[in-house]
Protein backbone atom coordinates (compact mmCIF):
# COMPACT_ATOMS: atom_id res chain seq x y z
CA UNK A 1 0.00 0.00 0.00
CA UNK A 2 1.40 3.61 -0.44
CA UNK A 3 1.22 6.17 1.87
CA UNK A 4 -1.21 8.69 1.47
CA UNK A 5 -0.17 12.00 -1.28
CA UNK A 6 -0.34 13.94 1.19
CA UNK A 7 3.10 13.03 2.69
CA UNK A 8 4.33 13.67 -0.82
CA UNK A 9 5.10 17.09 0.58
CA UNK A 10 6.75 16.10 4.19
CA UNK A 11 10.43 14.61 5.11
CA UNK A 12 11.73 13.85 8.16
CA UNK A 13 13.09 16.83 10.45
CA UNK A 14 16.73 17.10 8.91
CA UNK A 15 17.63 18.67 12.92
CA UNK A 16 16.45 14.99 13.99
CA UNK A 17 18.11 13.49 11.23
CA UNK A 18 21.20 15.27 12.25
CA UNK A 19 20.77 14.49 16.18
CA UNK A 20 19.33 11.28 16.35
CA UNK A 21 22.34 9.77 13.46
CA UNK A 22 25.04 10.89 15.82
CA UNK A 23 27.83 9.30 17.19
CA UNK A 24 27.29 8.99 20.98
CA UNK A 25 30.36 10.93 21.57
CA UNK A 26 29.19 13.56 19.37
CA UNK A 27 28.57 16.99 21.32
CA UNK A 28 24.45 17.95 21.24
CA UNK A 29 24.55 21.30 19.89
CA UNK A 30 21.38 20.30 17.45
CA UNK A 31 18.66 20.01 19.92
CA UNK A 32 16.95 22.96 21.16
CA UNK A 33 16.40 21.61 24.41
CA UNK A 34 17.33 22.62 27.79
CA UNK A 35 19.63 20.82 29.80
CA UNK A 36 19.34 22.19 33.14
CA UNK A 37 17.07 20.05 35.60
CA UNK A 38 13.51 20.27 35.65
CA UNK A 39 12.01 22.47 38.27
CA UNK A 40 11.67 21.00 41.46
CA UNK A 41 8.20 22.60 41.30
CA UNK A 42 7.38 19.65 38.45
CA UNK A 43 9.31 16.70 39.66
CA UNK A 44 7.15 17.31 43.53
CA UNK A 45 4.05 17.53 41.02
CA UNK A 46 4.98 14.26 39.58
CA UNK A 47 5.54 12.16 42.32
CA UNK A 48 2.71 13.49 43.96
CA UNK A 49 0.62 11.76 41.56
CA UNK A 50 -2.29 9.00 43.05
CA UNK A 51 -4.95 7.44 42.58
CA UNK A 52 -6.66 7.44 38.82
CA UNK A 53 -4.87 8.75 35.94
CA UNK A 54 -7.98 10.07 34.03
CA UNK A 55 -8.14 11.47 30.57
CA UNK A 56 -9.24 14.86 31.33
CA UNK A 57 -11.22 17.63 29.65
CA UNK A 58 -10.44 18.06 26.28
CA UNK A 59 -10.02 21.90 26.57
CA UNK A 60 -7.54 20.57 29.59
CA UNK A 61 -7.82 20.30 33.29
CA UNK A 62 -9.78 24.12 34.43
CA UNK A 63 -7.06 24.17 37.60
CA UNK A 64 -4.41 24.57 34.10
CA UNK A 65 -6.63 26.83 32.08
CA UNK A 66 -7.12 28.97 35.29
CA UNK A 67 -3.56 29.47 35.91
CA UNK A 68 -2.80 29.99 31.93
CA UNK A 69 -5.53 32.92 32.23
CA UNK A 70 -3.86 34.30 35.24
CA UNK A 71 -0.29 34.43 34.03
CA UNK A 72 -1.23 36.16 30.34
CA UNK A 73 -4.30 38.39 32.01
CA UNK A 74 -6.99 36.17 30.01
CA UNK A 75 -10.15 33.90 31.33
CA UNK A 76 -10.15 30.60 31.14
CA UNK A 77 -12.15 30.33 28.34
CA UNK A 78 -9.52 31.53 26.17
CA UNK A 79 -7.43 29.01 26.71
CA UNK A 80 -6.93 25.86 25.45
CA UNK A 81 -3.93 23.35 26.85
CA UNK A 82 -2.68 21.17 23.60
CA UNK A 83 0.09 18.55 23.85
CA UNK A 84 3.18 21.14 23.31
CA UNK A 85 3.06 24.40 21.05
CA UNK A 86 3.36 21.72 17.80
CA UNK A 87 0.30 19.93 19.46
CA UNK A 88 -1.09 23.60 19.25
CA UNK A 89 0.16 24.47 15.82
CA UNK A 90 -1.16 21.01 14.00
CA UNK A 91 -4.86 21.88 15.55
CA UNK A 92 -4.57 25.34 14.45
CA UNK A 93 -3.24 24.16 10.74
CA UNK A 94 -5.57 21.73 10.73
CA UNK A 95 -8.89 23.65 11.88
CA UNK A 96 -8.48 26.26 9.90
CA UNK A 97 -6.09 26.06 6.78
CA UNK A 98 -8.06 24.48 3.45
CA UNK A 99 -6.20 22.84 0.45
CA UNK A 100 -4.78 25.58 -1.90
CA UNK A 101 -5.01 28.45 1.36
CA UNK A 102 -1.92 30.81 1.99
CA UNK A 103 0.12 31.48 5.09
CA UNK A 104 2.59 33.22 5.78
CA UNK A 105 5.45 32.63 7.97
CA UNK A 106 8.67 34.47 8.73
CA UNK A 107 11.83 33.36 6.50
CA UNK A 108 13.80 32.24 8.33
CA UNK A 109 11.31 29.63 9.92
CA UNK A 110 10.89 27.13 12.40
CA UNK A 111 10.57 23.55 9.99
CA UNK A 112 7.21 22.86 11.13
CA UNK A 113 5.59 25.81 10.47
CA UNK A 114 5.76 24.88 6.26
CA UNK A 115 5.45 21.06 7.18
CA UNK A 116 2.88 21.24 9.39
CA UNK A 117 0.97 23.77 6.27
CA UNK A 118 2.13 21.51 3.46
CA UNK A 119 -0.07 18.76 5.74
CA UNK A 120 -3.25 20.61 5.65
CA UNK A 121 -3.36 21.42 1.85
CA UNK A 122 -1.88 24.99 2.18
CA UNK A 123 1.04 26.92 0.57
CA UNK A 124 3.24 28.46 3.12
CA UNK A 125 4.31 31.95 1.67
CA UNK A 126 7.25 33.57 3.31
CA UNK A 127 8.07 37.17 4.44
CA UNK A 128 11.76 37.45 5.03
CA UNK A 129 13.45 38.63 8.81
CA UNK A 130 15.37 41.79 8.47
CA UNK A 131 18.89 40.26 8.11
CA UNK A 132 20.48 43.73 8.29
CA UNK A 133 18.90 43.93 11.84
CA UNK A 134 20.14 40.67 13.52
CA UNK A 135 17.22 38.91 11.76
CA UNK A 136 14.35 40.95 13.98
CA UNK A 137 10.51 40.59 12.76
CA UNK A 138 9.57 43.71 11.06
CA UNK A 139 6.05 44.78 10.33
CA UNK A 140 6.93 46.17 6.81
CA UNK A 141 7.93 43.03 4.90
CA UNK A 142 4.75 41.51 6.80
CA UNK A 143 2.55 44.15 5.36
CA UNK A 144 4.01 43.96 2.07
CA UNK A 145 3.24 40.27 1.79
CA UNK A 146 -0.24 40.79 2.65
CA UNK A 147 -0.86 43.10 -0.19
CA UNK A 148 0.97 40.93 -2.28
CA UNK A 149 -0.71 37.90 -1.53
CA UNK A 150 -4.45 38.98 -1.14
CA UNK A 151 -6.00 35.31 -0.20
CA UNK A 152 -3.85 34.76 2.57
CA UNK A 153 -5.37 33.24 5.43
CA UNK A 154 -3.28 33.91 8.60
CA UNK A 155 0.05 34.92 9.63
CA UNK A 156 2.42 33.30 11.85
CA UNK A 157 5.30 35.09 13.74
CA UNK A 158 7.58 33.83 15.96
CA UNK A 159 9.87 36.43 18.49
CA UNK A 160 12.40 35.56 19.88
CA UNK A 161 13.14 33.49 17.11
CA UNK A 162 13.76 30.07 16.51
CA UNK A 163 16.44 29.68 14.64
CA UNK A 164 17.63 33.16 15.02
CA UNK A 165 17.10 34.48 18.74
CA UNK A 166 15.37 37.77 16.92
CA UNK A 167 12.89 39.52 19.10
CA UNK A 168 10.69 42.74 17.56
CA UNK A 169 9.43 46.06 19.01
CA UNK A 170 5.77 46.56 20.44
CA UNK A 171 5.26 49.24 17.64
CA UNK A 172 6.17 46.08 14.86
CA UNK A 173 3.90 44.03 16.52
CA UNK A 174 0.96 46.33 16.85
CA UNK A 175 0.92 47.69 13.30
CA UNK A 176 0.99 43.45 12.32
CA UNK A 177 -1.93 43.07 14.28
CA UNK A 178 -3.84 45.80 13.09
CA UNK A 179 -3.07 44.85 9.50
CA UNK A 180 -4.36 41.24 9.98
CA UNK A 181 -7.37 42.61 11.97
CA UNK A 182 -8.33 44.91 9.19
CA UNK A 183 -8.13 41.91 6.91
CA UNK A 184 -9.99 39.19 8.76
CA UNK A 185 -6.70 37.20 8.83
CA UNK A 186 -5.57 35.38 11.74
CA UNK A 187 -2.56 35.94 13.22
CA UNK A 188 -0.66 33.27 15.17
CA UNK A 189 1.93 34.31 17.44
CA UNK A 190 4.81 31.84 18.20
CA UNK A 191 6.13 33.12 22.31
CA UNK A 192 7.83 29.86 23.25
CA UNK A 193 10.74 31.73 23.96
CA UNK A 194 9.38 34.76 25.24
CA UNK A 195 10.82 34.45 28.81
CA UNK A 196 14.13 33.38 28.07
CA UNK A 197 15.56 37.08 27.46
CA UNK A 198 19.18 38.70 27.94
CA UNK A 199 18.15 41.80 29.39
CA UNK A 200 14.51 43.89 28.66
CA UNK A 201 11.21 40.56 28.04
CA UNK A 202 10.51 41.10 24.27
CA UNK A 203 6.79 41.76 23.45
CA UNK A 204 4.27 39.59 23.67
CA UNK A 205 0.76 39.52 21.12
CA UNK A 206 -0.98 40.64 24.09
CA UNK A 207 0.76 43.49 25.48
CA UNK A 208 -0.26 44.90 22.04
CA UNK A 209 -3.37 43.63 20.87
CA UNK A 210 -6.16 41.16 21.72
CA UNK A 211 -6.50 39.83 18.20
CA UNK A 212 -5.21 36.88 17.05
CA UNK A 213 -3.79 33.76 19.15
CA UNK A 214 -0.68 33.43 21.56
CA UNK A 215 1.13 29.93 21.33
CA UNK A 216 3.23 29.01 24.13
CA UNK A 217 4.53 25.86 25.96
CA UNK A 218 6.51 25.11 29.42
CA UNK A 219 8.91 23.56 27.08
CA UNK A 220 11.71 26.24 27.09
CA UNK A 221 11.20 28.85 29.57
CA UNK A 222 10.08 26.89 32.13
CA UNK A 223 12.76 24.34 31.42
CA UNK A 224 9.76 20.96 30.49
CA UNK A 225 9.74 19.68 27.04
CA UNK A 226 9.54 16.64 28.11
CA UNK A 227 6.19 17.07 29.53
CA UNK A 228 4.84 17.76 26.09
CA UNK A 229 2.33 20.96 27.78
CA UNK A 230 1.30 23.83 25.80
CA UNK A 231 -1.46 26.16 25.18
CA UNK A 232 -3.38 28.59 22.94
CA UNK A 233 -4.41 31.83 23.91
CA UNK A 234 -7.11 34.14 22.44
CA UNK A 235 -10.70 34.08 21.24
CA UNK A 236 -13.11 31.09 22.53
CA UNK A 237 -14.34 31.76 18.90
CA UNK A 238 -10.90 30.01 17.25
CA UNK A 239 -10.36 27.73 20.23
CA UNK A 240 -13.37 25.74 19.38
CA UNK A 241 -12.56 24.40 16.17
CA UNK A 242 -8.75 23.94 17.44
CA UNK A 243 -10.22 21.70 20.02
CA UNK A 244 -11.97 19.57 18.09
CA UNK A 245 -8.81 18.70 16.33
CA UNK A 246 -6.62 18.41 18.97
CA UNK A 247 -9.24 15.73 20.96
CA UNK A 248 -9.60 14.14 17.94
CA UNK A 249 -5.53 13.61 17.69
CA UNK A 250 -4.73 13.02 20.96
CA UNK A 251 -7.59 13.55 23.55
CA UNK A 252 -6.01 15.96 25.20
CA UNK A 253 -2.11 16.22 27.17
CA UNK A 254 -1.10 13.94 29.97
CA UNK A 255 -2.78 13.87 33.12
CA UNK A 256 0.22 14.02 35.32
CA UNK A 257 1.51 16.09 32.54
CA UNK A 258 -0.71 19.00 33.49
CA UNK A 259 -0.14 18.91 36.79
CA UNK A 260 3.04 19.21 36.73
CA UNK A 261 2.90 22.25 34.02
CA UNK A 262 -0.12 23.87 36.66
CA UNK A 263 2.98 23.56 39.27
CA UNK A 264 5.49 25.35 36.93
CA UNK A 265 2.70 28.08 36.41
CA UNK A 266 2.61 29.19 39.94
CA UNK A 267 6.12 29.13 40.42
CA UNK A 268 7.04 30.80 37.10
CA UNK A 269 9.01 33.78 38.70
CA UNK A 270 11.64 31.90 40.27
CA UNK A 271 12.16 29.46 37.83
CA UNK A 272 12.43 32.07 34.84
CA UNK A 273 15.10 33.66 36.79
CA UNK A 274 17.20 30.36 37.59
CA UNK A 275 16.39 29.71 33.43
CA UNK A 276 17.74 32.98 32.38
CA UNK A 277 20.39 32.21 34.87
CA UNK A 278 21.48 28.63 32.87
CA UNK A 279 21.53 30.38 29.79
CA UNK A 280 23.48 33.46 30.87
CA UNK A 281 25.78 30.69 31.82
CA UNK A 282 25.92 28.96 29.05
CA UNK A 283 26.38 32.10 26.73
CA UNK A 284 29.28 33.36 28.41
CA UNK A 285 30.49 29.74 27.91
CA UNK A 286 29.87 29.76 23.78
CA UNK A 287 31.29 33.33 23.98
CA UNK A 288 34.46 32.93 25.61
CA UNK A 289 35.06 29.74 23.54
CA UNK A 290 34.24 31.44 20.40
CA UNK A 291 36.58 34.24 20.94
CA UNK A 292 39.44 31.43 22.14
CA UNK A 293 39.50 28.96 19.15
CA UNK A 294 37.64 31.05 16.40
CA UNK A 295 38.24 34.97 17.24
CA UNK A 296 35.05 35.84 17.07
CA UNK A 297 33.46 38.26 18.99
CA UNK A 298 29.60 37.65 19.68
CA UNK A 299 26.53 39.56 20.93
CA UNK A 300 23.83 37.71 23.08
CA UNK A 301 20.28 37.28 20.90
CA UNK A 302 17.44 38.54 22.42
CA UNK A 303 15.73 35.56 22.99
CA UNK A 304 16.23 31.60 22.94
CA UNK A 305 19.52 29.87 23.44
CA UNK A 306 20.52 29.91 19.25
CA UNK A 307 23.70 31.15 18.08
CA UNK A 308 22.83 31.72 14.38
CA UNK A 309 26.52 31.59 13.06
CA UNK A 310 27.87 31.94 9.57
CA UNK A 311 29.47 29.68 7.69
CA UNK A 312 32.44 28.94 6.58
CA UNK A 313 32.68 29.97 2.77
CA UNK A 314 33.77 26.67 1.63
CA UNK A 315 30.66 25.16 3.40
CA UNK A 316 28.19 27.32 1.54
CA UNK A 317 27.26 25.21 -1.51
CA UNK A 318 26.31 22.04 0.11
CA UNK A 319 25.47 22.79 3.99
CA UNK A 320 24.23 19.68 4.80
CA UNK A 321 27.10 17.63 3.13
CA UNK A 322 29.65 20.17 5.84
CA UNK A 323 27.28 19.34 9.05
CA UNK A 324 27.41 15.57 8.43
CA UNK A 325 31.20 15.94 7.88
CA UNK A 326 31.40 18.00 11.36
CA UNK A 327 29.42 15.37 13.04
CA UNK A 328 30.90 12.72 11.76
CA UNK A 329 34.58 13.54 11.46
CA UNK A 330 34.49 16.81 14.04
CA UNK A 331 32.19 14.94 16.09
CA UNK A 332 29.59 18.11 16.81
CA UNK A 333 25.91 18.19 15.89
CA UNK A 334 24.81 21.45 14.49
CA UNK A 335 21.89 22.20 12.11
CA UNK A 336 22.24 23.84 8.16
CA UNK A 337 20.51 27.31 7.90
CA UNK A 338 19.09 26.08 4.92
CA UNK A 339 16.68 23.78 6.69
CA UNK A 340 14.88 27.14 8.19
CA UNK A 341 14.67 28.62 4.82
CA UNK A 342 16.20 30.51 1.87
CA UNK A 343 17.98 33.12 4.10
CA UNK A 344 19.67 30.48 6.26
CA UNK A 345 21.58 28.73 3.24
CA UNK A 346 24.75 30.51 4.80
CA UNK A 347 24.59 30.21 8.09
CA UNK A 348 24.06 27.38 10.87
CA UNK A 349 22.15 26.88 14.05
CA UNK A 350 23.96 26.50 17.07
CA UNK A 351 22.13 25.31 20.02
CA UNK A 352 23.77 26.37 23.66
CA UNK A 353 21.04 24.96 25.28
CA UNK A 354 23.76 22.25 25.90
CA UNK A 355 25.87 22.14 29.22
CA UNK A 356 28.62 24.77 29.78
CA UNK A 357 31.25 22.43 29.25
CA UNK A 358 29.74 20.75 25.87
CA UNK A 359 29.78 24.19 24.79
CA UNK A 360 33.63 24.61 25.33
CA UNK A 361 34.65 21.40 24.17
CA UNK A 362 32.03 21.40 21.00
CA UNK A 363 33.12 24.75 19.93
CA UNK A 364 37.32 23.53 20.26
CA UNK A 365 36.29 20.70 18.25
CA UNK A 366 34.25 22.84 15.13
CA UNK A 367 37.14 25.07 15.23
CA UNK A 368 39.57 22.93 12.66
CA UNK A 369 36.23 22.75 10.17
CA UNK A 370 36.03 26.75 10.38
CA UNK A 371 39.97 27.83 9.76
CA UNK A 372 40.31 24.98 7.08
Amino acid sequence: MEPAARLSLLKPSPIRILSEGAPPTAIPLGLGEPTWDMPEAARRALMASSGPCPYGPNFGLPELRDAVARFHGATRDEVLITCGSEGALFSLFLAFLNPGDDILVPDPYFPAYTSLAHLAGAEALTYPLDAGDRFRLKAGPVLAALEAHPHVKAVLVNAPSNPTGGATTAAHLKAIAQACEAKGVMLISDEVYLDLHYGTRPPSLRDVSKYGLVITSVSKGWGAAGLRVGWILGDPAWLGPARTVHGYAVTGAAHPAQRAALALLEDSERIFVAARHEIRVRWEALAAALKTHLGQDITPPDGAFYHWMELPETAVADPMAFCLRLRDEGGVVLVPGATFGEQGKRFARLSFAASPAQITEGVRRMAPFWKA
